[in-house]
């Protein structure tokens, strides 16, 4: 019976794992020069169809980057390059067509700018999700500190006698 098992084709296997579900991290880039309010409804545009079609994991709501390069895309108007962007990502478990589906809807959405599909696992997911809120935390700690010392610098140069 094993040696049946060895046997099973390529394309069988194929078959056989569109039917069960998968992860799925989809990162994304959005236009620049849309506005805020544009950005989160096209990241909410993207989020229904995930979830119509699958079941969402984790997610990162857009925040607007600088790139570490830039990105050239040929438009009919000619070419754009982009310096920085909004980046998304959607974590969601479905079947391969409904995958497929929502691969075609990135490619299609001219808000977005590039985009970026890999197969992941829901521990990897939630354990990035949790890492993203711990490193804004620790941001926003790092804020808080600057202006503390900006405000004892000031308080410290008032006091100074030339």
């Amino acid at each position: 019976m094993a040696k049946q098992d060895m046997d099973m084709s390529v394309d069988e296997m194929l078959d056989s794992a569109g039917s069960d579900p998968r992860v799925y991290e989809l990162g994304f880039h959005l236009d620049p020069e849309l506005p805020t309010e544009e950005a989160k409804n096209a990241y909410q545009a993207i989020r229904e169809l995930v979830a119509s079609k699958g079941t969402i994991v984790a997610e990162g709501e857009p925040q607007k980057v600088q790139l570490s390069y830039t990105i050239s895309r040929q438009e009919t108007s000619g070419r754009r390059d982009f310096d920085s962007a909004y980046f998304a990502w959607v974590v969601y478990e479905s079947v391969a067509e409904s995958h497929a589906d929502i691969l075609a809807s990135a490619s299609a959405d001219k808000r977005i700018i590039r985009f970026i599909d890999l197969i992941t696992t829901k521990d990897a997911a939630r354990h990035s999700a949790e890492m993203r809120e711990l490193s804004m935390k620790t941001a926003e700690r790092a804020e808080d500190a600057k202006e503390v010392a900006g405000a004892e610098l000031d308080a410290a140069l008032e006091n100074v006698v030339v």
